[in-house]
């Protein structure tokens, strides 16, 4: 017979053993009654109700007795409220609780701040600066103990350590990127001089030097690290960073325009140096060439005047040794040089025999009964 059909079988289960209790289930009153009567046997007499004293005691003095502080922690020990001790990561063990009470505070996270602060800087103009703060807590007895919150602390310090910082520069301090400052590096250092710069703007005129958001940034942690080491905080600050630099909505499009004119006006001045840039060397190349040249034409022309002066000496010695026979020379010597440029004709007997000379083409006419002729060549024809 199955062991589920109806019958007699409701006392078995299916493993073949009787169920307690006949066919009918656990009465819950019962069980509960059963417990209460043997509790009530237990401390029954004053030796029982010790007996659950003490070893509820013990429990908490097992439970209470020790503290695991985590790798990323640092365990603050309280005796009776007051500091005890620093507990470093591992198993320790201390007084139970509330004698002794541990407090862990995490020192390896970093922690993370943002905020944003409105402020005037030192041209009166207004500034929307959006910050990042990251830090450790560097001694958590100090972090727990020497101000009552500190985390608004720090946000209260890196507030003001921002305006602090901020607020002393100049809106075109901020805002400005470095290399808008470093045009004029483009103009040859020998031309520079030659060249008329632009008068320098507001923008390129500082108190202190060009101050980039890198150093901003630098200084604003150092000034907050400085606040929070008088305020004993126990806190470190790892970076600080400004995520957004901007004026305010209410005045950003007249920034916008400010900005674009400022943009307009770089562009002019980089398109007049590039022009710079272009003519001056090509004056300079022209000017190098024209006192080349006019060097060259003085040694040229003291050359000659030189050559001029030896033959003139070397002549005048000859016409003193011999006056007639130079005279000679140097007549016909200057006839040979005039006649070579001319045309020459010679006529010995009356028209009958005419010698050609070479000698260019007659440009006049010849008069009559005399017959010039010649060719390109200088070459001789007979009539």
């Amino acid at each position: 017979m199955a062991w589920n059909e109806p019958g007699d079988n409701g006392q078995r289960n299916p493993w073949g053993k009787k169920s307690p209790g006949g066919g009918k289930a656990p009465n819950l009153d019962q069980l509960l009654k059963n417990v209460r009567n043997r509790l009530g046997r237990l401390g029954g007499g004053s030796g029982g109700i010790v007996t659950i004293v003490l070893a509820l005691l013990i429990a908490w003095m097992l439970l209470s007795s020790y503290t695991i502080i985590n790798t990323s922690q640092n365990g603050v020990v309280l005796r009776l409220g007051q500091y005890s001790r620093t507990l470093g990561p591992g198993f320790h063990f201390k007084l139970p609780a509330p004698i002794e009470t541990v407090s862990k505070v995490e020192t390896t996270r970093v922690r993370a701040m943002v905020d944003q602060v409105r402020m005037l800087t030192s041209d009166e103009n207004i500034i929307a600066v959006n910050f990042n703060v990251q830090y450790q807590v560097s001694d958590a007895r100090k972090y727990l103990f020497s101000t009552n919150d500190p985390d608004d602390t720090l946000k209260q310090a890196a507030e003001a350590a921002v305006r602090s910082v901020v607020g002393a520069h100049s809106m075109d301090d901020i805002l400005t990127s470095p290399g808008e400052d470093v045009v004029a590096a483009a103009v040859p250092a020998g031309a520079a001089s030659s060249i008329a710069k632009p008068a320098p703007a507001p923008v390129a005129s500082k108190a202190s030097g060009d101050q980039d958001r890198v150093t901003l940034q630098q200084q604003t942690r150092e000034a907050l690290q400085r606040t929070l080491d008088g305020y004993d905080a126990g806190l470190v600050v790892t970076d600080v960073s400004f995520q957004n630099v901007s004026p305010p909505d209410e005045v950003k499009a007249a920034f916008d325009d400010v900005n674009a004119a400022r943009e307009d006006k770089q562009s002019a001045v980089n398109k007049a140096y590039a022009y710079a840039n272009q003519v001056i060397p090509q004056a300079t190349g022209e000017a190098s060439r024209i006192l080349a040249k006019a060097a060259g034409d003085k040694a040229e022309r003291v050359a000659r005047a030189t050559g001029d002066a030896e033959r003139f000496n070397l002549l005048l010695t000859e016409y003193k040794a011999a006056p007639a026979v130079t005279r000679q020379r140097l007549w016909l010597e200057t006839m040979e040089e005039v006649m070579a440029r001319n045309t020459k004709v010679v006529d010995g007997s009356d028209g009958r025999n005419i010698i050609n000379l070479p000698g260019a083409a007659p440009s006049a006419p010849v008069s009559a009964g005399v017959s010039v002729t010649g060719d390109a060549n200088g070459q001789e024809k007979q009539p």
